[in-house]
């Protein structure tokens, strides 16, 4: 990861609560909720099991959205 993106992603982390104390990048991006991108720019399709634990996921029309400014970075800008 360059120097740009690791700024990047420290500006989000600074001034986010994440009750899993930011898993997805203190692991190095291994441990990732899986989600799918379906076009709209501020969430991504959430689909792991335990969506309704997260407070970053949003339920409507049968489908969990994630909301989290992180992981949407993580899949939108290194395509994980």
């Amino acid at each position: 990861m360059d120097k740009d993106s690791n700024q990047e992603i420290e500006d989000l982390i600074d001034g986010l609560r994440c009750p899993n104390e930011f898993i997805c990048y203190k692991s190095g991006f291994e441990k990732l909720s899986r989600v799918r991108d379906f076009g709209l720019e501020s969430f991504l399709e959430c689909l792991d099991g335990n969506s309704v634990k997260c407070k970053f996921s949003v339920y409507f029309g049968n489908i969990y959205f994630c909301q989290c400014p992180l992981r949407i970075y993580i899949w939108r800008q290194l395509k994980k």
